[in-house]
Parts: structure tokens; C-alpha cells; sequence
């Protein structure tokens, strides 16, 4: 073990954002990542963890910064996470995720075909055909 790591800040320990665009984003990260987990009392407690500091340490700097659109976009964030909850207490499975923090449903992206073709001649010289 290195000397670093024995002696290890809680700055160095812990994720701190930038603003709260960035803290929006990390949370969304995290989202998507259990969205889909088994339901246990550590999962909902962590859970309403994150919504509260939606609420409360996020939604404070989102107002000191002055952007409107990221409040109202920190109340779909909210919106969407309370759902998730509900939809998983009753059973039922949450079809689909968050994507700019917005609930964006399963199979609605678009997807793009992209298979290379070489034709004649070298093969960096590539064309696709769709």
C-alpha cells in the first residue's frame, strides 16, 4: 500500500461537482446505472438520498446560478425519479431511462445502420451503403 492511500482525504474520497449542470449529470449517471436493479431497502434509501439532494443542495445552486431551464429541468428530473419509485414498488418493470434528464422510453432513439463496405481499391478508402 502506498502512503497516498492510507492518508486519503474525504476530498480526494468523494465526487465533488462543478455546478450544478455537472451534479445533474453524475446523478443521471448513477440513475441509469440501478434503474434496473433488484428493489432492496439500501436501493430506495439511496434513492430518496439523491432526490432529496435534488431538492435541496442542487436545486439551491441552480437558483443562485440563475439558469431557468436548469430548474425546470432539475423538477423533471424530480418527476421522473418519484415515478421510477412508484412504478417499482407496484412490480412493475421501469421501460426506459433518463436521457438529458428528461424519462426518454425504450426503443424510441433512433438507430443507425453503419456497416463498412470496401470497394475496389484500398481499405482506407471505404464507402457504406445503406
Amino acid at each position: 500500500m502506498t502512503e497516498r492511500s492510507e492518508f486519503m482525504s474525504d476530498s480526494d474520497r468523494y465526487y465533488t461537482p462543478q455546478n450544478s449542470k455537472d451534479a445533474m449529470r453524475q446523478i443521471e449517471l448513477l440513475f441509469n446505472k440501478y434503474k434496473d436493479a433488484p428493489l432492496t431497502q439500501e436501493l430506495v434509501d439511496y434513492h430518496q438520498n439523491l432526490v432529496n439532494r435534488l431538492k435541496t443542495d442542487i436545486m439551491a445552486a441552480a437558483q443562485k446560478e440563475g439558469v431557468a431551464a436548469r430548474v425546470d429541468s432539475i423538477n423533471s428530473m424530480i418527476n421522473v425519479m418519484q415515478r421510477w419509485l412508484q412504478i417499482r414498488l407496484q412490480g412493475q418493470p421501469f421501460n426506459g431511462k433518463m436521457a438529458h434528464f428528461k424519462y426518454e422510453q425504450n426503443g424510441t432513439t433512433a438507430k443507425f445502420k453503419r456497416r463498412v463496405h470496401k470497394i475496389k481499391g484500398a481499405g482506407s478508402h471505404r464507402a457504406s451503403r445503406h
